[in-house]
């Protein structure tokens, strides 16, 4: 969930990079950030509370530097102060630490019974302090690392400081991404690929278990026993544009703009170059399990529906964090499908290694190349979204569940799908241009503290993933109903001018969802509806209405999440919301 960068060369401010690089991790934690760079031989750590700006106000930008390490934190252990903020010294080790050791405690207290004090609530220091303690006693960092290794249970991904040698920077790496980049003359460290685009594209994947020692000039690379392995440099194919705001106010905001351009290149990559045969045939299979955790989820209901619905085969859907601890019956005639924008996702790659383990046939869709879950499963399939930066999912989302579609028409008539796919970016962008609708429906809604989604069907998985999108931003407590599920107790909590928004794409169960919007009305509920163009409903039933225009079934259900995605943007902003980086939540969740 943290971000962790590092720069080592004489090319230019170890500072500025590392505080740059930061504000391009900002979107995987922001609750405190910290540097630990070398100055005069001897390192150096500022630490800050909140976000990137905090941490800059404290900093001599002036300060040549030409090594360190930063760090943007999502907080698991401890508050966020300066205190429990990266990075973590102890003897002569400082650290920057993203994941979770499980066993710290039991750590902890052995470490303390060596006389070991800590100053802090976290687990990092923690690992600091061990790793310290290894090296004391084994004067060797390497042999150190490779015992701290043995020594802890959970996930990691680590870049540390000596201060025996400052010219170098250490890397370890377990089930939370780590990538090296390569300069000359100047090496890299970052979570993620985008932090350093600007600077450079080459760089070095670590498995889980492995490490790395990083100067100006060399990479040494070593596998899980500490043998020493050969560096396979790999290019990102993608631009430094992708993670710059450009002319929009918010990453949310042009995100949702880009969602026309990615379908766009979704559909002609699988369907208009006749390569659906690429993607995976569900058919091979008995049954189907898709895992996912938050909106990915959202996404595989989504595809449950067009999978069953076009292919005639069960999917059950589960949520990544339940499914470890369920009762699985699952076999080798099974598939199971991983949904993760992030390709760190924790509790779905965890997934994916018990699916493995049963084996199941196992497939990724993903949208970051090289990711954990990319390189784990059987059969990657990429969704070709390009950087998603804000917290809030939108395009990513809608790629995924694109790409379920496509998946499940392979061998339908494509005619006629290819005619009305083509049409789907377009219609996308005349959906997303309706902004004064939004925003007059936003201001109807703004200062609620209640709002309700209510459909039936896939129309249902669309209203899960429309609350979602608001609660996430606006801090609206939100949630969404089955429909046919109001009678049962959640009608109890409707009240006057309570805001409901219905979504109505299937004729088929359009009746009956009309007489659940009925049943709201009649309590004084304003209602917000989102209905295919072809679906007939009294004006005297709802209160504002965003119309879908005309399309295959699928393809309606499809669109009318892009309302629901601008309005949430719409009511997060008149409200004055982080919408790129809302409170307690972080992009990328690698944590179980």
């Amino acid at each position: 969930m943290c971000g962790i960068i590092g720069y080592v060369g004489k090319k230019k401010s170890a500072l500025s990079f590392i505080v740059e690089g930061l504000k391009c991790l900002e979107y995987r934690g922001y609750d405190s950030a910290g540097i630990a760079y070398v100055d005069d031989e001897n390192i150096k750590i500022v630490k800050s509370e909140g976000q990137i700006s905090n941490l800059e106000t404290k900093l001599n930008m002036n300060v040549e530097s030409s090594i360190g390490i930063g760090h943007t934190r999502w907080a698991t252990h401890g508050i966020p102060n300066e205190i429990n903020s990266h990075p973590h010294r102890s003897g002569s080790i400082t650290l920057v630490h993203n994941g979770i050791i499980e066993n710290y405690m039991e750590i902890k207290d052995e470490l303390g019974k060596e006389g070991k004090k800590f100053l802090s609530d976290t687990d990092s220091e923690v690992a600091a302090c061990l790793i310290d303690s290894l090296f004391e006693k084994t004067k060797d960092m390497k042999e150190a690392i490779l015992l701290f290794k043995k020594k802890v249970k959970g996930s990691y991904a680590i870049a540390l400081m000596v201060d025996e040698d400052t010219s170098k920077i250490y890397v370890i790496k377990n089930l939370s991404p780590l990538i090296i980049g390569l300069g000359s003359d100047e090496n890299f460290i970052a979570s993620d690929v985008p932090a350093i685009l600007k600077w450079t594209k080459q760089y070095v994947t670590l498995s889980d278990g492995e490490f790395a020692i990083v100067d100006d000039k060399n990479i040494d690379l070593y596998d899980i026993d500490g043998v020493e392995k050969e560096v396979l440099v790999k290019t990102f194919s993608g631009d430094a544009s992708s993670i710059d705001k450009g002319e929009y106010e918010h990453f949310m905001l042009k995100e949702i703009h880009e969602e026309p351009e990615v379908i766009k290149t979704l559909i002609s990559e699988y369907l208009m170059e006749d390569n659906l045969s690429s993607l995976p045939n569900l058919r091979n299979y008995k049954n189907v399990t898709i895992v996912a955790c938050g909106s990915a989820y959202h996404a595989g209901l989504v595809g449950k529906h067009f999978i069953e619905n076009n292919l005639d085969i069960p999917v059950s859907v589960e949520l990544a964090s339940e499914f470890k601890y369920k009762k699985l019956f699952i076999n080798d005639e099974d598939v199971v499908i991983a949904i993760s924008q992030s390709g760190e996702t924790a509790d779905t790659l965890a997934a994916v290694k018990i699916a493995k383990s049963l084996k199941a046939h196992t497939i990724g869709i993903v949208n970051v190349k090289e990711s954990s879950i990319a390189r784990e499963v059987d059969e990657v399939i990429y969704t070709l979204a390009g950087s998603e930066i804000a917290v809030a999912t939108t395009k990513a989302y809608l790629s995924q569940i694109v790409l379920l579609l496509l998946i499940s028409i392979q061998d339908m008539n494509l005619v006629e799908w290819k005619k009305e796919l083509s049409s789907l970016p377009v219609k996308i962008e005349k959906l997303i241009n309706e902004e004064n609708l939004y925003k007059k429906i936003a201001s109807e809604v703004k200062d609620r503290d209640d709002i309700f989604f209510i459909g039936r069907q896939i129309d249902y998985a669309i209203c899960l993933e429309g609350s979602l999108k608001l609660k996430e931003i606006s801090y609206i407590h939100s949630e969404a109903y089955a429909a046919g599920e109001l009678k049962h107790g959640t009608i109890s909590l409707i009240s006057q001018d309570t805001p409901v928004f219905a979504v109505i794409t299937d004729e088929i169960i359009a009746e009956k969802t009309i007489s659940n919007i009925k049943e709201v009305k009649s309590r004084g509920a304003r209602i917000f509806l989102v209905i295919s163009e072809d679906i007939y409903i009294p004006e005297e039933v709802y209160d504002f209405v965003v119309v879908i225009p005309n399309a295959l079934k699928s393809i309606v259900s499809i669109m009318s999440v892009i309302p629901l995605q601008m309005i949430s943007y719409e009511v997060a902003k008149l409200r004055g919301c982080s919408i790129d980086k809302p409170r307690n939540l972080a992009k990328s969740v690698t944590v179980e």
